[in-house]
């Protein structure tokens, strides 16, 4: 399949020339700089995956072309010059026509990147339609979503190009955090296909979580889904593995214990601070919490349930904080707004802080003129932040008598229990096996509909030809119902003769047989009527991107 020369030998002659008069070694490293910066990191528990794509190797006919040259008198040099252009001019083509869109993820999560980098990255929710846009404006990013929390920052794409479309995507996330490029490979990871899946079910059950089982990253999956409606990039394949992710993460709490005793990062944060108080003090330090959203609020039930009688709460608002009153009567909440946040600081001994602010709330000057702290909860106040932006500067640990903790530091309380959270985790992944072979399943029956749109493409070109030529015949003054009856004629011809065929077609990817016999019809329809010489989708897309991107 050859795909055309004005897209893709024009723009791979004068990177191709450059290789006749240097080594292949070098080259490589001129044509495919990023391949050298890339780095995968393995995630835990997941076994031995490494990323490998679906995708065949790359075909190289150098012998084919130089047969083709026929008796032309041809330097040694010059030969091996015009061989190397066209093995490389064809396993360019090849990436474009032969490849599937992949599923792919970059991502930086606690399991591999600090929280100084995560908090730089953080999409906030208001802004992922237009990140969303912006990544698939890039050439070789055709779908994509977002998936931005306190743990991690993923991007999810179909690209249209694994390589072209990782390199885009890395640099998009350079461009909007400012860390350069060589950092964010340093610390990312990058899965495929079907590992791609397997992670982001993995993520939405719970199991890549820092606090194994935790609740609140399948709302987050949720919530992914419900900001991606509308959003022109949020397609097919990308919406159908979210949406699959999240009935993942609901059969897996549904069926396994996973959930039963598990801690959210809240409760996490609360365990620490209760670590770090001496034991005389759990029912008389004075807690702060400083924002009342999804996260103050469950640190307020797990304070409530550590027996804490009294708690001070700034927001905004005093809406929420009166809600949560109403709820959890019996126990003094007191409202503070965000005027008096220093003020109820000074009479704090332990803070806790949950923001969306992207600002810090505290930093060094606010801290240290603030009074010292009762020597019964050990000298120390203690910033337990888990917002991420932080809301805590890191340099508020220079203040003596100040001592600040993130969500990094949480994975001292997660690591209590590690047999049994192995043991469910075991459970939750023979769900999610059986769930990837599904949407793997779902994800095949769509190779189906290119051929479905060649197909009708072929036959209503083949329609349109014989009708202008029927017509002509027909003289020039033909009335407009025999003309419009002809017309229907024709598609109504078309339509019959293309009823079995499409029939044979179409799956649900449900039934693994039939999906079989599917493709198996795909492929034998191609053959017959010459369908995989027309020009890829793959390609015609890559070509509409880069005409579209250089009006």
């Amino acid at each position: 399949m050859a795909i055309s020369s004005t897209f893709s030998a024009a723009k791979l002659d004068s990177l191709l020339m450059n290789y006749c008069s240097s080594s292949s070694a070098s080259f490589s490293g001129a044509y495919f700089p990023y391949q050298q910066q890339m780095k995968v990191f393995p995630r835990p528990n997941h076994g031995n995956k490494d990323v490998v794509s679906r995708n065949g190797g790359v075909r190289c006919e150098a012998a084919e072309f130089n047969a083709a040259l026929g008796p032309q008198k041809i330097g040694p040099s010059k030969a091996s010059a015009l061989s190397a252009l066209q093995q490389l001019k064809t396993s360019a083509a090849d990436r474009y026509t032969k490849e599937r869109s992949s599923i792919v993820v970059i991502g930086l999560s606690v399991h591999t990147a600090p929280v100084e980098m995560r908090e730089k990255l953080a999409i906030p929710e208001a802004e992922m339609p237009r990140a969303i846009g912006e990544l698939c404006g890039l050439n070789h990013i055709e779908e994509a979503a977002i998936l931005s929390t306190c743990n991690r920052m993923e991007i999810y794409v179909v690209a249209l190009s694994q390589h072209r479309g990782v390199k885009e995507a890395t640099e998009w996330m350079s461009k909007t955090s400012g860390i350069p490029v060589s950092e964010i490979c340093e610390h990312r990871f990058l899965l495929y296909n079907k590992d791609a899946t397997q992670h982001l079910f993995e993520v939405s059950a719970g199991l890549d979580s820092l606090v194994l089982g935790e609740g609140q990253i399948l709302a987050q999956v949720r919530q992914v889904v419900k900001a991606g409606e509308g959003v022109l990039g949020f397609g097919r394949n990308i919406s159908g593995l979210f949406k699959h992710a999240i009935t993942v993460g609901k059969r897996v709490r549904t069926e396994t214990n996973i959930a039963a005793g598990a801690v959210s990062v809240s409760s996490a944060a609360v365990e620490l601070a209760f670590m770090k108080l001496p034991e005389s003090s759990h029912t008389t330090a004075r807690m702060l919490v400083v924002g009342a959203g999804k996260m103050g609020k469950l640190v307020i039930k797990h304070l409530v349930a550590k027996g804490c009688a009294k708690m001070v709460v700034v927001n905004r608002s005093e809406e929420k904080v009166a809600a949560i009153r109403e709820e959890m009567k019996g126990v003094e909440i007191i409202y503070r707004p965000f005027t008096d946040m220093l003020a109820c600081s000074a009479e704090a001994d332990v803070i806790f802080t949950s923001t969306a602010s992207e600002t810090p709330l505290f930093l060094k000057e606010h801290v240290k003129d603030l009074p010292p702290v009762s020597s019964e909860v050990g000298c120390l106040r203690l910033f337990i932040d888990i917002s991420v932006p932080r809301n805590v500067g890191s340099c508020v640990t220079d203040v003596e008598g100040a001592r600040v903790y993130n969500v990094d530091d949480l994975k001292e309380v997660v690591a209590a229990n590690k047999e049994d959270r192995l043991r469910k985790a075991m459970e939750a992944q023979a769900i999610i096996t059986e769930e990837l072979k599904q949407f793997e399943a779902w994800r095949d029956s769509l190779e189906t509909v290119p051929t479905i749109k060649k197909l009708r493409a072929y036959a209503d070109r083949i329609r349109l030809a014989e009708l202008e030529k029927c017509l002509s015949k027909m003289g020039e003054n033909i009335p407009k119902k025999t003309r419009k009856a002809v017309d229907d004629l024709s598609r109504g011809i078309v339509n019959k003769l293309l009823h079995g065929p499409m029939q044979h077609l179409r799956c649900d990817g449900n039934d693994s047989r039939t999906l079989n016999e599917a493709l198996e019809n795909m492929n034998a329809l191609n053959r017959m009527f010459g369908l995989e010489s027309d020009l890829s989708l793959v390609e015609q897309k890559i070509r509409a991107k880069v005409e579209q991107s250089q009006k």
